[in-house]
């Protein structure tokens, strides 16, 4: 199925199973828009642009959780370089060392179940090991 006919989420989760952060663009606005819609929330313009963000941001905001039972986690509002924000998770440190400022690079959480979940967006510290120190 092409881009075109697909809902907005739809579009959205297959970049992400391409391993690709996807926002739309509105012309119109001028602006980002995030989470995917079918109308611009600025303009209310249909006409909307795929772009593919460079996976760079900037922890806004962050919480830890403590479940009653498990590993505690956190919660994050990111800040893309690309001008929108989503909310996410920082992995690969401790839930309570995510810190607001923090620079960060986006990843996709492919869930066990496989087809039957939807993968998502995280993050991890933009200067880990396994990125090669690249910020």
């Amino acid at each position: 199925m092409s881009a075109a006919a697909m809902s907005p989420y739809g579009t959205y989760l297959d970049y992400l199973k391409q391993g690709k952060l996807a926002y739309q663009f509105s012309p119109d606005a001028g602006r980002p828009v995030f989470f995917p819609r079918v109308v611009c929330p600025y303009t209310g313009s249909r006409r909307l642009e795929w772009r593919v963000s460079k996976g760079l941001g900037t922890v806004y905001s962050a919480s830890t959780v403590f479940p009653r039972k498990g590993e505690p986690y956190n919660v994050s509002l990111v800040d893309c370089d690309e001008g929108f924000r989503l909310m996410s998770r920082v992995e690969g440190l401790p839930a309570e060392d995510v810190c607001i400022g923090m620079r960060v690079r986006f990843a996709v959480h492919v869930p066990p179940g496989g087809d039957d979940e939807d993968c998502y967006p995280v993050f991890v510290p933009a200067s880990s090991p396994t990125d090669g120190g690249r910020a």
